[in-house]
């Protein structure tokens, strides 16, 4: 039994689609088709049930499943442990918020860069629901986001920890010293806000519209950078998550606004496919990153 046959198994059983799982392997079709056909010669059964254009395991396929993930696994294992982390190569494809990308993962990144220069890194932001179809179709080896608790029988969840939003301004703001500031008296000041459908600027427009507010931006940005720049000089406040104005507030540069609102509480998330054929790079990934958090937290 071949393990390239087992690896092209088990990401047919992750994105249900032989032309592209020839694709993202890097063989033609009908390679693929070929390779599926020696293991069920082999093992003298069944994999997939072709209907159409819909693929799907047989109950034979689901057996497998579990045993040429543990082997693959096994295998993968083997490699990390014999190379150094300098010596890793291939790609890592993680999906993730904006917000992420400009605060939490640069120190992150430039870590592995540092560990293992050959892995080739890339990151793509996308609305949740897209980064969700992004992780189920392979088209992303680890998926790190923010928003409500979500749980999918297809993860493997790393890490779920709460993140606080809330309405942010300069330290020389005239709201900076007031105390429990009024819906009214914010909704007064220039807003500038991350674009409609991210899950702590929707659960604040929610808690306002019961409230017969609505939000009108001065500014709508998907850069949180561009918005904290706007911040530090004294132009308008917003609403942002903790994490991406952490120093600028322990530097005093940035205030949270004592406000009549309440906490907005999201949570950060970071999960894989459990259908994953776990790499190197990834298992690297999440060591550096679940430390670099523990660190923030401390």
């Amino acid at each position: 039994m071949e393990i390239r046959n087992l690896i092209t198994f088990v990401r047919i059983a992750e994105i249900q689609n032989f032309s592209k799982t020839a694709e993202q392997l890097g063989y033609s079709q009908s390679a693929v088709t070929m390779q599926i056909k020696q293991l069920e010669s082999e093992l003298h059964t069944q994999l997939f049930e072709r209907i159409g254009k819909q693929i799907k395991l047989t109950q034979a396929g689901e057996r497998l499943l579990p045993y040429a993930l543990e082997i693959i696994g096994s295998i993968r294992k083997a490699e990390s442990i014999v190379q150094e982390p300098e010596q890793i190569t291939g790609k890592l494809r993680i999906g993730t918020c904006e917000s992420y990308v400009s605060s939490i993962l640069p120190p992150v990144i430039m870590k592995l860069t540092k560990l293992c220069p050959h892995v080739e890194i890339s990151t793509c932001t996308a609305l949740v629901p897209d980064l969700f179809n992004m992780l189920k179709q392979n088209d992303i080896d680890i998926l790190y986001f923010l928003d409500e608790k979500i749980y999918f029988p297809e993860w493997i969840k790393v890490l779920e920890q709460p993140e606080k939003s809330f309405f942010v301004a300069s330290a020389a703001s005239p709201l900076a010293k007031m105390k429990q500031i009024s819906i009214e008296r914010l909704l007064q000041e220039p807003l500038f806000l991350t674009e409609k459908g991210i899950s702590y600027r929707y659960a604040m427009e929610q808690f306002l519209a019961a409230k017969g507010y609505e939000l009108h931006p001065f500014w709508e940005v998907g850069n949180t950078d561009v918005i904290t720049r706007l911040l530090l000089k004294n132009n308008g406040i917003s609403f942002l998550p903790e994490y991406v104005v952490r120093e600028y507030v322990r530097s005093g540069q940035l205030v949270v606004l004592d406000t009549e609102c309440p906490e907005i509480v999201m949570w950060s998330q970071l999960v894989y496919h459990r259908n994953k054929s776990v790499t190197p790079q990834m298992n690297l990934f999440l060591e550096v990153i679940l430390k670099h958090i523990g660190q923030l937290k401390e």
